[in-house]
C-alpha cells in the first residue's frame, strides 16, 4: 500500500468544513420535519394512524434525524480531541470519511435496510444547499491511508481515540483482557455446540462487577455510569455477544427495581443482583404480541398473599438458569390496554440441563436459533404458578408498563454498545484474514474493494460509538434520552450487520464455512435489528419523538 501523507488526503480546513456542514443538514432536517408534520398532524396533534399511513417517509425522517445527530456528535468528539491535543491523523480520517459518506447519503439516499433507500424527495425536500465539497470526503486515498494506520496499530480493535477519559480506557483494557483470555478462545465452540456459557464465566464476571456495574453503591453495586456500561458491554460483546448480553438481564432488573421498587425491594434484591448471588431474566413477550405489549394476556390473580399466574411467554433469554423473573402480567382482567399491567419479581428455582424448569406450575421448551446462543431462548407456560404478593414491583398494581418504559433508555444504550462489540469483532476477523490471505501475489488488504470495506467498518463503528456515548451521558445527567438511545440502537444494529456481512465477504468461501468464527458473527449480528425493538418499531418511535420535538 502507498505511503501518502496526511496533507495529501485530509482537507486542510476539515473541522471548519464540518462545522459549516452541520447547520446545513440541520436545516434539511427541519424542512423535512415540518413537511412531515403537515402530513401527519390532525387537530393540532401528531396522529399515530397518519404516521403509520406515511410509514416509509416517517421512518426515512427517523434515519435522517439519526444521521444529523451522528454527525453532530462526531464533530463534538473531534473538537474535544482538538482542545486536548489528541486529534491525530487517524481521527481526522475517521471524521472526514464519516462526514463525507453520511453527507453523500443524505443527499443521495440513506439505506434503511436492504432494498429500502429513502431519498430527500420521499420526504418532500426539493432543494438542497451546497455542502462545500465535504460530501466528497470519502475518497479512495482517505480509505487507503486509514487502513495503513490501522495495520500499524497491530490489530487493536478500537481504531482512533474514543474521546473518553483514562478511567474508562482502563476499564476497557481490563475487560478486553478478560474477553481475549476467557471468551474468545472458546466462544465459537460454545456457538457450534449450542452450549450454555459455563457458570465459571458468570462467576468471574460477577467478581469483576459486571452485574452490579451501575447499581448504586448503597445497594451493593459500583455506582458507575452508563458510559462505563457501554465500554464493558462493547468489550464483552467483542468476545461473544452471549457474554456481553449476560449483563443485560441484570441491567434491566436493576433498572426496574431502582425506578419502581419499594425501599424494601431495593434493599433485598439489588445487593443480590449486584453480587450475582441471583441471576434475573426478563419475561415480557408473548406469542402473537411482539412489540404490542398492550395486548398482553398472561393473567395474575391475587389470592390472599399470593398471585396465581396463568399464560404463555416466548423469547425468554436465559430462562432456565436464572433465579428470578421480572414478569409483566395483567392484574386487571377488565382492561385491554397498558393500564391493567403489573410487574412481578417472580422467584423460581434455578434449573439444570436435565431439569430446566423444576418450578411447580411452570414449564418451558427451547427455541432453536441461528445465533445469539450461549444463554438459550425459551417458550414458557404458566398454569397455577405462584408469586408472593410482596413481590409486586412497587406494591401497587397497574404500574407495570410505566415501570418497563423507564428501562428502555438504558436497555437500548446497552444494545447499541453490544452492536459496537459485534461490529468490532467482525472488523478484527476481517482485517486479520485480509492481511494473512494472499491472492495474485499480495495480501487481500491491498485490494481497494477490501481495504475500503475495512475503512468504512472503522468509521461507522466510531460514529455509532460517539452516538451511544452521547446517549449514555444524557442518561447519566438525568436527562430524557429515549430519542438518542433509540437512534444509537437503530444505527448500531445496521452497522453491526454491515460489518459482519462485509467481514464474511472478505473471507470469501471460507466465511461460509462453519469452522470460521465470522460465520458465527454474521448469525449473531442479525438479532440486533430485532430485539429491544425491531428496526421498524424503533424508527416509528423515533419519528414520533422527532415530530413532537419539532412542535415544542
Amino acid at each position: 500500500m502507498s505511503n501518502e501523507t496526511q496533507n495529501d488526503v485530509i482537507f486542510p480546513d476539515l473541522l471548519e468544513r464540518c462545522e459549516n456542514a452541520v447547520p446545513v443538514i440541520e436545516g434539511i432536517l427541519a424542512t423535512a420535519r415540518n413537511l412531515m408534520a403537515d402530513r401527519v398532524t390532525i387537530d393540532g396533534r401528531v396522529s399515530g394512524k397518519a404516521v403509520e399511513q406515511e410509514q416509509f417517509a416517517a421512518h426515512g425522517l427517523s434515519w435522517l434525524a439519526t444521521y444529523v445527530e451522528s454527525l453532530r456528535q462526531m464533530l463534538a468528539w473531534a473538537k474535544n480531541l482538538q482542545t486536548s491535543g489528541r486529534l491525530g491523523e487517524m481521527e481526522n480520517l475517521l471524521l472526514q470519511i464519516g462526514f463525507g459518506e453520511y453527507l453523500s447519503q443524505i443527499l443521495g439516499g440513506i439505506p434503511m435496510a436492504q432494498g429500502e433507500i429513502v431519498r430527500l424527495h420521499d420526504l418532500g425536500v426539493a432543494d438542497t444547499p451546497a455542502l462545500n465539497g465535504l460530501e466528497h470526503g470519502n475518497t479512495d486515498a482517505a480509505r487507503k491511508r486509514l487502513v495503513e494506520l490501522m495495520i500499524e496499530r497491530d490489530g487493536v480493535a478500537t481504531f482512533g481515540d474514543t474521546g473518553l477519559d483514562e478511567e474508562y480506557e482502563m476499564i476497557r483494557d481490563q475487560f478486553r483482557r478478560f474477553a481475549d483470555d476467557k471468551v474468545v478462545p472458546f466462544a465459537h465452540e460454545w456457538h457450534l455446540k449450542d452450549e450454555l456459557i459455563p457458570m465459571e464465566i458468570l462467576t468471574e464476571m460477577g467478581d469483576l462487577g459486571v452485574f452490579g456495574l451501575t447499581i448504586p453503591e448503597e445497594y451493593g453495586g459500583f455506582g458507575m455510569t452508563k458510559t462505563a456500561m457501554c465500554v464493558v458491554s462493547e468489550e464483552l460483546s467483542r468476545g461473544y455477544i452471549g457474554v456481553g448480553s449476560l449483563g443485560t438481564r441484570s441491567e434491566i432488573a436493576a433498572e426496574l427495581i431502582i425506578g419502581g421498587g419499594t425501599e424494601a425491594q431495593k434493599q433485598y434484591w439489588l445487593p443480590k443482583i449486584a453480587s450475582a448471588e441471583i441471576l434475573p431474566t426478563a419475561v415480557f413477550t408473548e406469542p402473537n404480541t411482539g412489540s404490542d405489549l398492550g395486548s398482553l394476556r398472561t393473567r395474575a390473580v391475587l389470592d390472599g398473599d399470593e398471585y396465581t399466574v396463568t399464560g404463555n411467554k416466548t423469547w425468554i433469554t436465559h430462562a432456565a438458569r436464572t433465579d428470578v423473573m421480572t414478569m409483566l402480567v395483567r392484574t386487571n382482567p377488565e382492561t385491554k390496554n397498558y393500564s391493567g399491567l403489573s410487574m412481578l419479581l417472580a422467584e423460581k428455582p434455578r434449573g439444570t440441563e436435565a431439569d430446566p424448569f423444576p418450578a411447580s406450575g411452570m414449564s418451558g421448551g427451547e427455541i432453536e436459533v441461528l445465533g445469539y446462543r450461549g444463554m438459550k431462548e425459551y417458550e414458557l407456560g404458566f398454569d397455577g404458578f405462584k408469586v408472593k404478593a410482596e413481590n409486586l414491583l412497587g406494591g401497587v398494581e397497574g404500574q407495570g408498563f410505566k415501570q418497563l418504559m423507564q428501562t428502555f433508555e438504558s436497555a437500548r444504550i446497552q444494545t447499541a454498545a453490544r452492536a459496537i462489540g459485534v461490529a468490532q469483532c467482525a472488523m478484527e476477523l476481517g482485517m486479520k484474514y485480509a492481511i494473512d490471505r494472499k491472492q495474485f501475489g499480495k495480501s487481500l488488504i491491498e485490494f481497494p474493494r477490501i481495504y475500503s470495506k475495512l475503512a468504512i467498518m472503522a468509521v461507522e463503528i466510531m460514529i455509532t460509538r460517539q452516538l451511544s456515548y452521547f446517549a449514555a451521558r444524557e442518561k447519566d445527567n438525568g436527562r430524557r434520552c429515549d430519542l438518542e438511545a433509540g437512534m444509537a440502537k437503530l444505527l448500531g444494529a445496521r452497522v453491526a450487520w454491515m460489518c459482519a456481512d462485509n467481514g464474511l465477504q472478505i473471507h470469501g468461501g471460507n466465511g461460509f464455512a462453519l469452522e470460521y468464527p465470522i460465520s458465527r458473527v454474521l448469525c449473531d449480528a442479525r438479532i440486533l435489528n430485532i430485539f429491544e425493538g425491531a428496526a421498524e418499531i424503533q424508527a416509528q418511535v423515533i419519528a414520533r419523538r422527532v415530530l413532537e420535538k419539532g412542535r415544542n
